[in-house]
């Protein structure tokens, strides 16, 4: 009903621009908000207030006029003008309720729209450092991310879902030596691990003897040679970064370039395969990974760095190349080329976002860590001293999950080795529980991760709860045949009028919202509010089925217009748990 009334309101704009009294050249979009008080009607429209200006008269005589032009109101009962110029739409509940017939023969389809039709959004998320497991803080991020992307996708958008990987980065090398310190002590040699290696017992030590495996003693050499005169390390009054720097050095020394490369691949390719599978199975999959290591090799960071300089925001300083990001409201310029001839990571950051857009993204949306804040100033800087829009950046911070077990906050360090991977919660809580309690709370919001209610099969567990409505309907239909009844929809249809109790009437408006709670959670970004629709849905729900029976026995067309309206709730329930990618279970 909304949509249609939003369609009767653009007919009678474009009346009022036929004669004369508004501008043809306006393009006016009218829209609707669900009233949150009933006595002000269903739902209320400001569209008054927008075109008084333009008229040149008061926003209630433009109200008036508006409303003089709206001469097609099937399936309204009232309008009223409020308060300065505010229209409030009261609807005709017969004409309302053909609702639940639509989201019948909808299906699966119902709430989805084409509003992002043609147009092509890039969404990049997880991106986590190929150097370890995903860890908890990570499947935020992953859930997040792909709940976003599949809203988008609802809403008519083509979606592209990308992983960018960070295979040239510093900690690569540092996982390197890690992965070879460990592979020498499978061949027998007795070392002191550094102490900013990756000291992981699992993953790491089944890296190293996956390389002594395949490779034998190829890679060995005597463990003297690797750490003789070495500045000191931390435990020994050092510097624990200069320390695992010069080890970088003398393991590509000792190795050569050819067999370095082959642990720095051992390491790459394991922990990359251990993601993907993770995160499929986690039901999150990709259109494309996308190296970081691609970038240097096609050129494109020179390509990047050429233009910024050919655009005049490039100066060289003590041999490096700084990009001029105070221009742009940035604290201080940034260094995108050192003086050994080394790119930066923010100088990938740039060519990675400069080739996002060559790629034709009407929108892109990066999804990172809240500890990255910093960096969407200077990535925004960047593009547009590039000549880009970076108005079509999106950028959502997420904060770190903080999980709980009896209530008791679980620490966790990836260097340290002393942490919970995303497989294991996984394991523990199941995948559908993870993905909602990671997606139920905004994202810029710290979560607080309770592993015991996840788990937990108890109204106070809010996916139990909204699954629980779906398997309660599902219930009600199984019993039918039980009670020798046959459900009739064309019957309930002729009873829709009788729908007049408070959670009836609830019930029905709450289902009315979907449509518009699917489209702003996409264009927001913020999946919670899909959530939050649902537990209030499923709350409706269970009050209903509390308060009256569905299978009278002496009065089938009231049975058979309740029985359309829970098929109605059944179906939204299914669709809006199958955008958040979860099931809806017919049976608990």
């Amino acid at each position: 009903m909304k949509a249609q009334i939003e369609q009767k309101l653009h007919a009678a704009i474009a009346q009022l621009q036929a004669d004369g009294v508004l501008d043809a050249r306006l393009a006016i979009v009218p829209a609707l908000t669900v009233a949150k008080d009933p006595t002000h009607g269903d739902f209320a429209s400001n569209i008054a207030l927008q075109i008084a200006k333009p008229m040149g008269v008061a926003p209630r005589v433009a109200a008036e006029r508006l409303l003089a032009a709206l001469t097609e109101r099937s399936g309204i009962l009232d309008i009223q003008i409020a308060g300065p110029g505010f229209l409030n739409f009261f609807v005709d509940p017969l004409a309302a309720f053909a609702l639940i017939d639509e989201i019948v023969a909808a299906g699966a389809t119902f709430g989805t729209s084409q509003i992002g039709a043609g147009k092509k959004v890039q969404v990049e998320f997880v991106s986590a450092n190929p150097t370890g497991p995903l860890h908890v803080g990570h499947g935020r991020g992953a859930a997040y991310g792909a709940v976003v992307a599949d809203l988008l996708a609802a809403v008519g958008f083509e979606v592209h879902r990308e992983y960018y990987v960070n295979d040239a980065g510093r900690q690569m090398h540092i996982l390197t030596v890690s992965i070879w310190l460990r592979y020498l002590e499978a061949c027998g040699a007795t070392l002191t691990f550094p102490a900013n290696g990756y000291k992981s017992e699992g993953y790491i030590f089944e890296i190293a003897q996956g390389l002594k495996a395949a490779q034998g003693d190829a890679l060995a050499v005597p463990v003297a040679a690797v750490f003789a005169d070495l500045p000191p390390d931390e435990p020994q009054g050092g510097d624990k970064d200069e320390y695992i720097d010069a080890l970088i050095e003398r393991a590509r020394n000792l190795l050569g370039a050819a067999r370095y490369k082959t642990v720095f691949n051992a390491g790459l390719n394991a922990i990359l395969a251990d993601i993907k599978d993770d995160l499929h199975a986690f039901g999150v999959d990709y259109e494309g990974w996308y190296s970081e290591q691609s970038l240097e090799d096609r050129g494109l960071i020179n390509r990047a760095i050429e233009r910024l300089q050919a655009a005049g925001f490039v100066y060289e300083l003590n041999g490096a190349l700084w990009f001029k990001s105070t221009e742009f409201g940035d604290d201080k310029d940034r260094v995108v080329r050192r003086d050994n001839g080394q790119s930066t990571y923010f100088a990938s950051d740039i060519a990675y976002h400069m080739e996002k857009f060559e790629r034709g993204f009407d929108r892109v949306i990066d999804i990172w860590g809240a500890d990255h804040h910093g960096y969407v100033p200077r990535v925004k800087a960047a593009l547009t001293a590039l000549g880009f829009d970076a108005g079509k950046l999106d950028v959502s911070l997420v904060q770190f999950a903080i999980l709980y077990r009896g209530g008791e906050r679980v620490q966790m360090s990836t260097r340290s080795g002393s942490f919970v991977t995303l497989r294991e919660l996984r394991e523990e809580v199941g995948n559908e529980a993870a993905r909602f309690f990671y997606v139920m709370r905004a994202a810029a919001q710290h979560l607080d991760f309770d592993l015991d209610l996840a788990k937990s099969q108890s109204n106070d567990n809010p996916l139990y709860y909204i699954q629980y409505a779906h398997a309660r309907v599902c219930s009600v239909f199984r019993q039918i045949p039980l009670k020798g009844f046959v459900h009739d929809a064309e019957n309930g249809r002729s009873a829709y009028a009788r729908l007049t109790e408070p959670h009836e009437q609830a019930l029905f408006k709450r289902l009315s919202q979907f449509s518009d709670t699917v489209q702003r959670a996409a264009m927001t970004l913020e999946p919670h509010q899909l959530v939050h629709y649902l537990k209030d849905l499923a709350q409706d729900f269970h009050s209903y089925y509390n308060a009256h029976a569905f299978l009278l026995a002496d009065d089938a067309p009231l049975r058979d217009a309740r029985l359309n309206l829970i098929v109605a709730t059944r179906q939204v329930l299914a669709n809006g748990l199958g955008l958040l990618g979860m099931s809806a279970p017919q049976e608990m």
